[in-house]
């Protein structure tokens, strides 16, 4: 597992702080969202690689649009030099190969693409009225969708991520949201794991946001989450 955390802070000032409180952990991914990104644009992302040049950025703009639409941010995407950023499977098959198609000539620059299955702030109830199916079943329907497209993986609950990868492959990343390393309160986030749960259902990418930035000392919170998933790593 590798480990990712958000951004979600009210200002790019309190961002940037927590930011610096992490420097020293070399492997961590950085989820930027939508408000962040649209209030502080770019010239955050160049900080974010000042603070820390082996940060690795996780663009979370969710794109959802026709083909081509999705095909030109993308490329705009790539040009920002992130890591990995993500689209919603419900854009469907042929958006997702175009946004695939465009990336191609990056090459080994490109970025990681992932698509959203089912936001882990939907209950079963709620989801139903929207996709008339469950969503473990629709969950599972949009990743293999998104594996034949040729994504590198999908945004998912832990939930999700063992059977996802049972119907894709082990090597189809599943980054999971919503994870509460030791059993935090969970908000307004529905289908929650610790990092127990997300080990055992092979998550490759935790994202922990509220955890860390409510920790009264973040930079030991982030030491403590690494070490269990280190414990976790070498007992299994």
């Amino acid at each position: 597992m590798e480990l990712c955390i958000a951004l979600d802070l009210p200002s790019a000032a309190e961002n940037l702080k927590l930011a610096e409180a992490l420097a020293d952990y070399d492997r961590l991914w950085m989820k930027v969202g939508f408000r962040t990104y649209i209030r502080d644009g770019r010239a955050f992302l160049d900080t974010l690689k000042n603070i820390n040049p082996h940060f690795r950025i996780f663009l979370d703009l969710k794109l959802y649009d026709i083909p081509n639409t999705m095909a030109d941010a993308a490329q705009e995407i790539a040009e920002l030099q992130v890591e990995m950023f993500n689209v919603h499977a419900s854009a469907g098959e042929r958006a997702l190969r175009t946004v695939m198609e465009r990336l191609t000539p990056y090459g080994e620059r490109r970025p990681k693409v992932l698509a959203v299955t089912a936001l882990t702030s939907f209950d079963e109830e709620e989801f139903r009225r929207i996709y008339e199916k469950g969503i473990d079943e629709k969950a599972q329907q949009f990743a293999k969708i998104a594996y034949e497209a040729g994504l590198d993986g999908v945004v998912c609950s832990a939930f999700e991520s063992r059977a996802i990868k049972e119907i894709t492959g082990e090597n189809f990343a599943t980054l999971c949201p919503g994870i509460r390393p030791f059993g935090e309160d969970a908000g307004d986030q529905q289908r929650v794991a610790d990092l127990e749960l997300a080990a055992r259902e092979k998550v490759d990418y935790p994202v922990v946001g509220r955890p860390v930035y409510r920790d009264s000392d973040p930079a030991a919170k982030v030491r403590s989450i690494l070490e269990e998933m280190g414990r976790i790593a070498k007992n299994n």
